[in-house]
């Protein structure tokens, strides 16, 4: 059996996270435009009869200019050093610049084989994508060079079938009806905190988080509650809305997403907490299971 482990890396907002969502088939890692939306190391797990790829999905490395970006980039560093296989991911609309080198960089001091997935492609013509390629198979020599489009699933299947050539002989790491290491709770949460993001404007800090509070079952559906956890009243009040209209719109997307993943009408109640010292919300998100994340 052929399995491994490959990192997906790349700065911010390159299309990482829509890429493995795309080849796992299901939504395992939010998305959105704003940067550092990715803040935690997450698997996908893709399985065929004699094929196991454990993706490895990390923050946009980049150089960082606060504690939260330091910290984002050690998650990033480590995947690399600890993976078979890197697929180095760029922005096919925009040209590779120094955030694409810096990354690059840190890629040349590994032996490991890297590919170069050119994402976006759907926003270029023939000719843009052929110059593109010029462009950038100079950069590092590339054991690959596939052009994708994540977003509209266009070749994403040649990525699957170039990795198969680079896989070792191995073990299986996970069982063949496993798509990620995360639980379900962390994943609910992730969804409510992608609309977060997505339904509110750049006032709204990456420290903002999520956890799922409370969940019962009952009949064929689940009441879920889940909190929000801000540093600032200020931006608790931006997250509520005029009358609880925010909040409301963030639940109703969450709630859709949620229904998606567990298959079951969902019942979503959230409510917005502060909590302003660093320390204290540590503490506090720990006692949910909520570690992964330290800011």
């Amino acid at each position: 059996m052929r399995s491994g482990f490959v990192s997906l890396v790349g700065r911010p907002n390159v299309g990482k996270s829509t890429l493995l969502n795309s080849i796992i088939g299901k939504k395992i890692a939010i998305t959105s435009n704003k940067p550092q939306t990715t803040r935690n190391i997450i698997q996908g797990i893709y399985n065929e009869d004699d094929t196991q790829i454990v993706f490895v999905d990390t923050p946009g490395i980049h150089k960082p200019n606060h504690k939260l970006g330091t910290y984002l980039n050690k998650q990033a560093y480590y995947s690399i050093d600890d993976v078979d296989i890197i697929l180095f991911l760029i922005d096919a609309t925009q040209a590779c610049g120094s955030g694409d080198k810096f990354v690059l960089e840190r890629i040349k001091n590994t032996n490991k084989p890297v590919i170069l997935i050119i994402n976006k492609i759907d926003k270029l013509t023939k000719e843009e994508l052929f110059n593109k390629i010029n462009e950038c198979k100079d950069l590092y020599d590339f054991k690959e060079i596939i052009p994708v489009s994540a977003l509209k699933k266009d070749n994403v299947k040649e990525v699957v079938k170039v990795l198969k050539n680079y896989l070792p002989e191995s073990v299986q790491f996970y069982d063949t009806n496993t798509s990620t290491n995360k639980s379900m709770e962390f994943l609910m949460s992730e969804m409510i905190r992608e609309k977060v993001f997505n339904l509110t404007e750049e006032e709204i800090p990456h420290s903002v988080t999520c956890y799922i509070e409370n969940i019962e079952k009952h009949n064929n559906a689940f009441q879920i509650n889940g909190v929000i956890v801000v540093d600032r009243d200020s931006v608790k009040r931006i997250i509520i809305g005029k009358q609880g209209n925010k909040i409301k719109e963030i639940g109703m997307q969450a709630r859709r997403d949620i229904e998606e993943l567990l298959g079951k009408k969902v019942y979503l109640e959230l409510y917005v907490k502060t909590i302003k010292k660093w320390r204290d919300r540590d503490k506090y998100l720990a006692e949910f299971g909520f570690n992964d994340f330290e800011a």
